[in-house]
């Protein structure tokens, strides 16, 4: 079966670094940090009081109030990365052909707003239970994708994938692979997530996955840093057209960069520990090599998944060294979550985008906070410490992992 060469014709986003591609991108590269004090919520009794919230994000600036009632956050964040996305790609909504235009979205916990929300007033009242008529549909995982094939009318494949936070790139591969197949000719895809609530942050609390450097929230998220202490939860939403390149060039779409392969796979280990010889990790990449007909030479960058915590950042790198062998240390690494913080489900989908963009604009974006190296880490790699690098970037790899040992890697390289 000959294979459809798919390519990248539109991005948008609301991201803690930006709610513009322009702004996120600078912030990147920048090495400007998303986080700040939680104001989402009251943080007085918890443990961790700081996040990377999106900034100056009012939905009645997108929705009206009926509409508001109707959507959790992560929908809301969902439906504008859409419509910014479908904006960038110049699609004539009335020319294409919207039954072979589909949305797959990635979401790892869904509407965990609504839930938390509807679940306290419960808990107030002593009369008749009185739940939102809306309740349902705004936590359920799946409504994402749905609200945005209805907004834009996609009546190709229509679904979420949920795998935590390989969620949305799991989405990704999935359209990916639709349209190369030839069943479909353009996919809006990506993720969202807004978890910065009392349910998220306690729970995360909890299990002592998230950082407590409160004292100097912008350096809580360090990757590779020898006193890293946890992750620090984000929020957003990023939205990628990934279209059929035929399709594409008949219409004269702007083309970022081309979607060469995924990888998928489980570590089958543990319940929220990564493999501590990252065997899932390198496999994953080793498949999406294959996928891409690459050879591991022709990487020049790979976004890690690089979450900030004390096992996961160490058996990622060793997962490094194994696949990519002594071109590990000439190719070069980094954490953007250093900057995002962890964006859970969505984390692929903007990962994603920080590595097209690399792609396109040659600069590798930095790993900041990194002061002072794990020594579990080899010192040799180059994790491109607290500033960008200029250097051409044929091709970059996006990893991201979830509980419950979801793995999934995708390639990105420039467009011929």
């Amino acid at each position: 079966m000959e294979l459809k060469r798919v390519v990248v014709t539109g991005l948008g986003g609301l991201t803690p670094l930006g709610n513009t591609i322009e702004e996120f991108w600078n912030n990147l590269i920048n090495g400007v940090s998303g986080a700040g004090p939680t104001t989402r919520f009251n943080t007085e009794k918890f443990k961790t009081k700081f996040s990377c919230e999106v900034k100056d994000y009012n939905p009645l600036d997108y929705f009206d109030k009926k509409e508001v009632r109707k959507y959790d956050l992560f929908a809301q964040f969902a439906l504008v990365a859409a419509d910014k996305a479908v904006v960038d790609s110049k699609l004539d909504l009335e020319k294409m052909d919207r039954d072979r235009a589909g949305v797959i979205w990635g979401s790892g916990i869904g509407g965990i707003s609504s839930i938390t929300e509807e679940l306290k007033e419960y808990v107030k009242g002593d009369c008749v239970p009185r739940f939102n008529p809306y309740f349902i549909p705004k936590m359920i995982s799946d409504i994402a994708a749905g609200h945005i094939s209805i907004k834009f009318g996609f009546r190709g494949p229509n679904y979420a994938t949920v795998s935590a936070c390989a969620s949305s790139t799991h989405a990704i591969i999935d359209a990916f692979n639709y349209i190369r197949w030839g069943k479909a000719d353009l996919f809006i895809t990506g993720g969202s997530e807004a978890s910065i609530n009392e349910a998220g942050v306690g729970g995360f609390n909890a299990m002592k996955a998230i950082s407590t450097r409160n004292d100097e929230p912008s350096r809580a998220s360090r990757p590779f840093d020898v006193n890293r202490d946890g992750f620090v939860m984000g929020e957003g939403g990023v939205a990628i057209i990934l279209e059929e390149l035929e399709h594409a060039l008949a219409r004269g779409a702007h083309i970022y960069a081309e979607m060469v392969g995924g990888g998928m796979s489980a570590d089958a280990y543990h319940l929220t520990a990564p493999h501590p010889e990252g065997e899932g990790a390198a496999l994953v990449m080793k498949r999406a090599l294959e996928d891409g007909n690459l050879k591991p030479e022709d990487i020049d960058y790979i976004n890690v998944h690089g979450t900030s915590t004390p096992l996961g950042d160490v058996a990622e790198l060793q997962a490094v060294l194994k696949v990519f062998g002594n071109h590990a240390y000439d190719l070069n690494v980094s954490s953007t979550k250093s900057m995002t913080g962890h964006l859970l489900g969505a984390a692929g989908a903007v990962e994603a985008l920080a590595t097209i963009l690399a792609v396109k604009n040659d600069m590798v974006p930095p790993t900041i906070n990194l002061e002072d190296l794990d020594p579990a880490i080899d010192p040799k790699l180059k994790l491109t410490p607290n500033k960008a690098e200029k250097r051409t970037v044929r091709a970059g790899l996006s990893n991201t992992f979830g509980f419950g040992g979801h793995n999934a890697s995708v390639i990105f390289k420039k467009f011929e």
